[in-house]
């Protein structure tokens, strides 16, 4: 393994976790499944071609890795660890306004199905080309399109519910 390579995996941890998070749902899953992914990625390099993207490679390695994760999965119940976190800041109003909005957002995108999920976190979070994650999640470019539509389209309906508004059948306009 070259020095190059080690530190191009190295400095793409955070953008694993963070992809982790969103297939997840629980950061301590999520960095269970970074080791999963790094511990596969080094142990088959020479699946690696030089000249292409580490990054899709790892999101892809890290997709597999969770989708054999769920199939060997039996019936647990997943510990939610952002209902323990503390709310701290300088003004608490706009402190729980916003953490309630991010929750909002992180029950919404649960909500979505996976495909649709990983498709919203790599190209809105990591800012990945429809190539790029069709490349990654081997799937043809139009349906990372239409799976994005979707998922942009549910979305925003599920944020843009309220408590007294009945459920409506259609798309969202």
């Amino acid at each position: 393994m070259t020095t190059e390579l080690r530190s191009q995996m190295i400095a793409l941890l955070p953008r694993l976790r963070a992809f982790g998070r969103s297939l997840t749902g629980a950061a301590d899953q999520a960095d269970d499944l970074v080791q999963m992914t790094v511990e596969k990625a080094l142990c088959n390099l020479d699946g690696f071609a030089p000249g292409t993207r580490l990054d899709s490679w790892m999101f892809r390695i890290m997709r597999n890795a969770w989708i054999d994760t769920i199939r060997a999965r039996k019936d647990t119940q997943a510990l939610d660890d952002a209902s323990a976190e503390t709310l701290v800041g300088d003004d608490g109003r706009t402190t729980t306004e916003a953490r309630l909005h991010l929750a909002d957002v992180q029950r919404a995108m649960a909500s979505l199905p996976e495909e649709q999920r990983a498709v919203l976190m790599l190209v809105c979070v990591e800012g990945m080309r429809y190539r790029e994650v069709a490349e990654a999640l081997d799937i043809p470019e139009g349906t990372v399109m239409s799976r994005l539509s979707r998922a942009r389209l549910a979305l925003a309906g599920q944020l843009n519910k309220t408590p007294d508004a009945a459920p409506q059948k259609g798309f969202a306009q």
